[in-house]
């Protein structure tokens, strides 16, 4: 298993690079964060959540199929909006409405470098945008407004502060 990064720690707030080798490291990066994902009862994890600088992230919605996004680009959103709860496995115990596209289209590639595309709706459209946020640098909380932020940034350190006295 391996670590998660949190809030306040750089890489997670680093634009990532893009991956260009695709080999077994890759492959037990991935494994690695699927379990590291899974033990964190997430549904998506990004390479940056556990500092590694690489445009990457996984994906895990119960009752879908497990899928790797290496170096993914939405390339279609559409105009209709949902707002809906968000949290953050580098955010931990905090969680506010986001408001998001309702469906993407992304394209990535798969372990092989292969690219695939996805049109996604829900849970998954929310998970994949989330998820790339996280390879640009941008966290859910920063899609706030200023005031909202400020509060989701002091809830989490009161909650990491009261944790870390325990």
């Amino acid at each position: 298993m391996l670590d998660i990064y949190t809030l306040g720690e750089e890489v997670i707030q680093e634009k990532c690079q893009p991956v260009t080798t695709f080999d077994n490291a890759l492959r037990i990066l991935v494994d690695a964060m699927f379990e590291t994902m899974d033990q964190a009862d997430g549904v998506g994890l990004a390479a940056p959540q556990v500092g590694v600088s690489s445009r990457l992230f996984v994906i895990h919605i119960k009752n879908t199929e497990k899928r790797a996004y290496i170096n993914p680009q939405i390339i279609e959103t559409s105009v209709e909006t949902e707002a809906s709860e968000e949290g953050c496995l580098s955010i931990p115990g905090v969680w506010h409405d986001v408001e998001r596209p309702a469906r993407v289209t992304v394209q990535a590639q798969d372990l092989e470098g292969k690219v695939f595309t996805v049109k996604a709706e829900g849970l998954l459209a929310r998970a994949i945008q989330h998820e790339t946020d996280h390879l640009n640098g941008v966290l859910f909380i920063d899609r706030l407004d200023a005031v909202e932020r400020e509060k989701m940034v002091k809830a989490y350190e009161k909650r990491s502060k009261r944790r870390r006295h325990l």
